[in-house]
This record gives structure tokens, sequence and C-alpha cells, in this order.
């Protein structure tokens, strides 16, 4: 069974590469390991060690505490079934914030007036 904070780490591991627009095979190559390794410690199939964990938190650029943020209300929200208070842990999310931010401003003015028009009638 796949720890809670192994999965946390993972998440966040993922979330952190995605938004640096990196590939896992480039995350990979930069720490010097294989892709699927990659993949099983984002999905937490695999625990980091400490110092794998540097190494990856020097290839994003972050500090190790990085992959830590938000680990409380995260298994807080995993025990009552609430959504995430991080919501950009998710991957969906960080595909539509990119997605909302191509488009031209003017237009993504008007989006997000219909966004909150729909938020407030739901």
């Amino acid at each position: 069974m796949k720890h809670p904070v192994d999965v946390h780490v993972g998440k966040r591991i993922r979330h952190r590469r995605w938004t640096a627009g990196m590939t896992q095979q480039q995350l990979a190559e930069r720490v010097g390991i294989k892709f699927q390794q990659i993949q099983k410690y984002e999905t937490g199939a695999n625990r980091v060690s400490a110092s794998r964990l540097w190494d990856i938190a020097q290839s994003l650029d972050v500090d190790v505490s990085f992959f830590f943020d938000g680990l409380a209300s995260s298994a807080a929200s995993e025990e009552t079934g609430e959504a995430p208070t991080d919501i950009l842990v998710d991957k969906e999310a960080l595909e539509l914030v990119r997605s909302y931010y191509a488009i031209p401003e003017n237009q993504r003015r008007q989006l997000f007036e219909l966004a909150r028009v729909l938020g407030r009638a739901a």
C-alpha cells in the first residue's frame, strides 16, 4: 500500500516538473536515473530517498521543503474526502491554468467573468 507522504511528495515532484515544462525523461537525465523511476516516484509507488530528493530539488530549482508543502492539509482532505487545498497538484487543474494563460488577454478576461458568473450560479 502506498504511504500518503510518498504520494504527496510524488505529486509535488510532478507538479513542479510539469510547471517547469520538463518531461519525466529530462528530469531523469538531470538526476541520473531512468524515467521509469521518476514515474514511480510521482505515483508514490516508490519512496524517494533523501539524497535523491535533494538531487530532484536541485534539478527543479526548489528547496527540498517544497515537496512537503501542504502535507498536513493534503492528509486531512484525504481522510475527509474533501477537495485538496492545493488545487495545483491536480494535473487537470494545471492544464486548465496553462490553457487559460495561452488565451489572449482580452478573451481571457471575458472567460474569467463567465467562469465567475457560472460559479455563483452553481
